[in-house]
């Protein structure tokens, strides 16, 4: 049970409107509304929550290292296809990576960046101002679409990185005593929000939970905890589904299709942060805190392949980064000079980001 911060009073209040209707929402909605609220929802409210003055470093805010080497990649997957290419990214935030991308397609690759359109999937006007603004230099080069739905019949790269862990998702545990899943709702008392289990067996995670065997069921502790993100799945398959030739590439920390459910994990991986630090407290001052969960990477790799797509490489940041560089340098040394090893060493120790961001690459 929570006390509710002054810092988030109206985005407080909204939610204590909503749940009063049916005295919970799910835990998706308040995760909705914490993040994405278009005034008072943590990522529509500054841009400096991210970075070493922020609350967490993600790594695009470690420098360009990140962003050149994508773009080196990236011009040699779009070097494969003929005519006019698209550069299609989700979740963009102010622009940085793009602009880390186009910058070093500029000077590095004339022969891609004069046939490339760079397309950014941003429904929130606030962000998209922001990215406006950061990538007035390339504004000529550079288009928005609210939605993937917008986007169709893509020859090119559709990429996000740490877009996957911030869909909305359900939180549901293990009922050995029911031998089921129950969902996880919120509730509040007062100034106070609090968890509460929702009766209802109506939902769209449930079509998504493998079939588990019941030797597996039997070990699972009562209230096993983990999370489902049918917006995540569903964003996957309409992207590979829109993907006409090219590359479907994911940079998220998260599951890999083999470890999950993962018994390390009992209580789940949704996790708050403020301030460099893990807020054990996720129903605390919403809006006030990032909210995450690993990405499943399990199924998102089967919603790819049901969309046609071949699966090409489920690997760390660590081993995706050096591999770019090292053939980056091989093949320009001049260029490679230009990669700031610093970054570089920081985007892929195995004891930081290396190891705990993973890289999917699927194709068509």
């Amino acid at each position: 049970m929570t006390a509710v911060s002054q810092e988030a009073n109206s985005l407080t209040k909204e939610i204590r409107a909503e749940i009063e209707v049916f005295g919970f929402i799910p835990f998706t909605r308040f995760m909705e509304l914490a993040l994405y609220h278009p005034e008072w929802g943590y990522y529509e409210r500054e841009t400096s929550r991210i970075g070493c003055k922020g609350d967490f470093i993600t790594s695009v805010s470690v420098g360009e290292a990140f962003g050149q080497l994508l773009a080196s990649r990236f011009s040699k997957w779009l070097g494969e296809i003929d005519g006019p290419v698209r550069l299609v990214e989700a979740g963009a935030h102010d622009g940085t990576l793009a602009h880390d991308i186009l910058a070093w397609l500029a000077e590095y690759s004339q022969s891609i960046f004069s046939r490339l359109k760079y397309t950014i999937i941003e429904p929130s006007k606030k962000r998209r101002d922001w990215q406006i603004n950061r990538l007035a230099a390339f504004n000529s080069q550079v288009e928005w679409f609210d939605s993937m739905r917008d986007v169709s019949k893509v020859r090119g790269v559709i990429f996000s990185n740490e877009l996957l862990d911030a869909f909305p998702l359900h939180r549901i545990s293990w009922s050995q005593s029911k031998r089921d899943w129950i969902e996880w709702g919120v509730s509040c008392r007062g100034e106070e929000f609090y968890w509460m289990a929702m009766e209802s067996n109506i939902s769209a995670w449930r079509s998504m939970l493998p079939s588990w065997p019941d030797s597996l069921l039997d070990v699972l502790p009562d209230r096993f905890f983990t999370e489902l993100s049918p917006a995540a799945i569903q964003w996957w398959h309409f992207a590979a589904c829109n993907l006409v030739e090219g590359k479907l590439v994911a940079f998220d920390y998260g599951h890999s299709p083999d470890e999950w459910p993962s018994p390390n994990q009992p209580k789940g991986t949704v996790r708050g942060y403020r301030g460099h630090q893990h807020v054990d407290d996720i129903l605390a001052n919403p809006g006030g805190q990032d909210l995450t969960a690993h990405a499943n990477f399990q199924l998102i790799k089967k919603a790819g392949e049901a969309a046609g797509l071949a699966t090409d490489q489920f690997t760390s940041q660590e081993r995706f980064l050096n591999r770019s560089f090292v053939d980056l340098v091989q093949e320009s040394p001049q260029i490679g000079k230009a990669i700031d090893l610093r970054q570089l060493q920081t985007l892929t120790h195995p004891a930081q980001m290396g190891q705990a961001f993973k890289v999917l690459l699927q194709s068509r």
